[in-house]
């Protein structure tokens, strides 16, 4: 069993992130001290909790991470993982026609300085 700190020091998540993630039920301690209230961590929360900062890594909503681990399918995260690759994919290309328009702006900008 690990306190709290010694699990958000090997998973990466804060400790505010892993209380958080307890009060909205995604990741609960697998046991709480009833005398001092202390959250105690066990190896299988281990995986869950890397599951977590990946799906929050990848911009996943409280919502969505939820259903994750609501739905237990891998399947279900499949999908959501390709829905989420093809948003991040035309974010891409939007940011890419973005700095296209903008080069042409800047282009524009030096050619007519130069018509002078």
């Amino acid at each position: 069993m690990y306190k709290i700190s010694e699990f958000a020091e090997i998973t990466g998540l804060s400790k505010e992130t892993l209380r958080y993630y307890a009060e909205v039920k995604l990741l609960e301690p697998a046991y709480i001290d009833p005398r001092n209230h202390y959250r105690y961590y066990d190896d299988g929360s281990f995986f869950l909790a890397i599951l977590l900062a990946k799906l929050r890594r990848f911009g996943f909503t409280i919502q969505e991470m939820t259903s994750v681990m609501e739905d237990e399918s891998f399947s279900h995260l499949e999908d959501l993982l390709m829905q989420k690759r093809e948003k991040i994919q035309l974010q891409m290309e939007d940011l890419r026609q973005q700095t296209e328009e903008i080069d042409e702006f800047l282009k524009s900008g030096r050619d007519d300085t130069r018509d002078d």
